[in-house]
């Protein structure tokens, strides 16, 4: 081990402590129970790890701690595009949230759409939250323009053929007249408005309320807050256990 990285070097027990995770006894405990991996490899007392270089497991869900990392949640208003730049100057959801890292959204809403998002600079972490073989949860608060017949949600809910393919079957709640609350594991785009327009049904409004286990009815439109450990291990888990 050279000299810098003894230097950065943190008890495992510690790092475990520090991600909100457990105590630092209970950590102990965990390692001792062959819980905690570090770099693939059971961990044993004693052993350290580098934040942003070591790879460090607790029941094979990535301890989240690392200064040059930057998890974001955001309620994206109608209006602002999900990108990290735009050619026609409108504000995207990367001008919204801290610029200390160069971060980029996970997943898209379009511009009509408002609600949770995602912005990190997490490579691995957006991949987890997005590829479709992970099939972490999104849902959805539609209101359309006029009542959706039971018919309608019989056949949403078993998936519906689009110009790029069948759907996955949704899960659809009347909430009440012409409003629905709908998840979808998918992220086409503009799926959902895409969805209802095969039955001639217009979205007058489209809310994204939860990310896999992840909501926040207390962030207005335009607010953000960081993520916190418990959230993050909870999307990781969500993808994992979708796999």
């Amino acid at each position: 081990m050279s000299e810098t990285r003894e230097v950065a070097a943190i008890r495992l027990q510690k790092l475990i402590s520090m991600a909100g995770i457990a105590s630092r006894r209970v950590a102990e405990e965990m390692i001792t129970a062959s819980r905690v991996r570090l770099n693939g490899e059971v961990a044993r007392l004693g052993d350290r790890a580098v934040l942003g270089v070591d790879l460090v497991t607790v029941d094979e869900i990535p301890v989240m701690v690392d200064a040059a990392k930057a998890y974001w949640l955001l309620n994206k208003p109608v209006g602002v595009v999900s990108t990290s730049s735009d050619t026609h100057g409108r504000t995207t959801v990367v001008d919204l949230v801290p610029s200390d890292h160069r971060v980029y959204p996970v997943g898209r809403l379009d511009a009509d759409s408002e609600g949770l998002i995602i912005l990190t600079n997490d490579g691995e972490f957006t991949n987890r939250l997005t590829h479709p073989r992970f099939k972490v949860e999104k849902e959805y608060l539609v209101q359309l323009d006029r009542v959706v017949g039971r018919d309608v949600i019989r056949r949403l809910r078993s998936g519906v053929e689009l110009d790029d393919g069948l759907t996955a079957p949704a899960s659809l709640t009347e909430l009440g007249p012409g409003v629905v609350r709908m998840v979808i594991s998918e992220g086409r785009n503009r799926q959902i408005r895409r969805m209802f327009a095969v039955f001639s049904l217009t979205v007058t409004r489209l809310v994204r309320t939860r990310i896999g286990p992840v909501s926040d009815n207390r962030l207005v439109a335009g607010q953000y807050r960081a993520l916190t450990q418990g959230e993050l291990r909870g999307l990781w888990a969500a993808a994992t256990e979708n796999r």
